[in-house]
């Protein structure tokens, strides 16, 4: 199956989780994330802000900022696929995009460089247990984790777990999956 193919379905696996279902995980997720080593040993976190059916990550800003935490989130560049990502302290510092996505306004947002960054939040649509992923498309995140020394996880739904992804030469692997299951250290 392409990963064209691979997307749509995910997708429509996610849109079915009841809504009731759907909280009850991300509250688990959350959790299990707030009580991680790379959450508490990291006083920089980049994470994107989600859009349904994803894992929502809006209260994982929130909890960040009770911390202390400096949040950063991802500002795409369609023409170079590339990802900027700025400090947030504001929900009203975001400007919906293309495909509905909310991101930082630059002009109002300090910029963070990738060195700055302890933990990076990935996203995703399936994950292998040994940390691959399928993503939204583009390349963005692979290009972002070529060089990244900090932490990398990813925060998913057990139906986002699977057996088998197409795995291209460029793909940079998680370190590490919280689901509402557990944790999976993929190294």
């Amino acid at each position: 199956m392409d990963k064209k193919t691979l997307r749509a379905k995910q997708l429509e696996t996610l849109k079915e989780i009841p809504t009731l279902e759907y909280e009850q995980k991300c509250h688990k997720i959350e959790q299990r994330l707030f009580r991680s080593e790379e959450w508490s040993d990291s006083q920089v976190i980049a994470v994107t802000v989600s859009k349904a059916p994803e894992v929502n990550t809006w209260n994982v800003i929130k909890r960040g900022w009770e911390q202390g935490k400096t949040i950063c989130v991802p500002k795409c560049t369609p023409q170079t696929r590339q990802l900027s990502f700025y400090a947030l302290d504001s929900f009203t510092s975001l400007e919906k995009v293309y495909y509905g996505l909310y991101e930082p306004k630059p002009t109002i947002c300090e910029s963070i460089h990738k060195e700055q960054i302890d933990a990076v939040i990935v996203p995703g649509l399936a994950y292998t247990s040994s940390g691959y992923r399928l993503g939204f498309g583009g390349g963005y995140y692979d290009r972002f984790l070529s060089g990244y020394e900090g932490y990398t996880l990813s925060l998913a739904f057990t139906e986002q777990i699977v057996e088998t992804l197409p795995v291209e030469p460029f793909d940079i692997p998680v370190a590490k999956l919280i689901s509402e299951d557990g944790w999976l250290h993929c190294e």
